[in-house]
C-alpha cells in the first residue's frame, strides 16, 4: 500500500471505524483505491445486502449500468443522515464516461445535492454527493 492510495482513501474522507458501503464493483475497479479505503477504514467494505447505516457509499458506475437514478436512490437507503455518496465514473476517454449533465440532471431527483469533484484514481472520477439535510448541516 503506497501513501499515494491511502492520500486517496482520505480525499475520500474516509476515516477510521467508518462503515464503507460498495456498490456497483465490477472488474474494472481501481483494486488500489478499494485497498486504500479498506486499509483506511480499518474494515472491509459491505455490500448492499447490509443491515449496517453507512457513512459513506462506494458506487462504481459506467454510462452502461443502467438507471442511474435507480442506483443513486438505492445508494441512499443505507446512509447515515450525515453521510455521503461518492458516485465514481470512468474519467473522459476512458470506456464507461459518464458526462457530468447526466449527474447533475439525475442526483437532485434523486434527493441528492453535488458539492464537488476529485480526481478519484487513474481511471476514476469522484463526485460527492450528500442529501440537502447534510448539507445544511455543514455549513
Amino acid at each position: 500500500m503506497s501513501v499515494d492510495s491511502t492520500g486517496m482513501a482520505a480525499r475520500l474522507g474516509i476515516k477510521p471505524g467508518m462503515v464503507v458501503q460498495e456498490l456497483g464493483w465490477d472488474e474494472d475497479a481501481d483494486e488500489d483505491l478499494r485497498d486504500a479505503i479498506i486499509e483506511v477504514s480499518g474494515g472491509e467494505m459491505v455490500d448492499e445486502d447490509t443491515d449496517e447505516v453507512a457513512d459513506v457509499v462506494v458506487l462504481w458506475w459506467r454510462e452502461d449500468d443502467g438507471d442511474l437514478f435507480d442506483a443513486l436512490t438505492d445508494a441512499i437507503t443505507s446512509l447515515a443522515d450525515e453521510g455521503v455518496v461518492w458516485l465514481l465514473v470512468p474519467k473522459s476517454g476512458r470506456p464507461g464516461h459518464v458526462e457530468p449533465g447526466d449527474v447533475t440532471e439525475v442526483a437532485p431527483t434523486a434527493g441528492l445535492s453535488q458539492t464537488s469533484s476529485i480526481s478519484a484514481a487513474k481511471d476514476w472520477s469522484g463526485i460527492r454527493l450528500v442529501t440537502p439535510k447534510a448539507a445544511r448541516t455543514r455549513r
